[in-house]
């Protein structure tokens, strides 16, 4: 096993907390998955599986930044832990 999986393992817990604010702050602004992938240039198949609650959809810190950018939301803001 990689350390990626590894990683995504030992976070599994965060990197769903961050693909549920994700899809929370998308919903606040109104916006489809569909207009929020089309704005942060990924497919609509990735970000329904980075927003989905049972799955831990890791992704990288670019695509962070530009579902962040997307949002118009500082990518802090993404990452804050309630």
């Amino acid at each position: 096993m990689g350390t990626k999986n590894k990683n995504s393992d030992k976070f599994r817990d965060e990197i769903i907390e961050i693909g549920l604010k994700i899809g929370y702050l998308r919903r606040q602004r109104a916006m489809t998955q569909n207009q929020l992938a089309d704005k942060a240039d990924i497919s609509v198949g990735f970000l329904s599986q980075i927003e989905a609650p049972n799955m831990a959809m890791s992704f990288s810190l670019s695509t962070l930044l530009a579902i962040a950018q997307a949002l118009e939301v500082p990518p802090s803001k993404i990452l804050e832990f309630d």
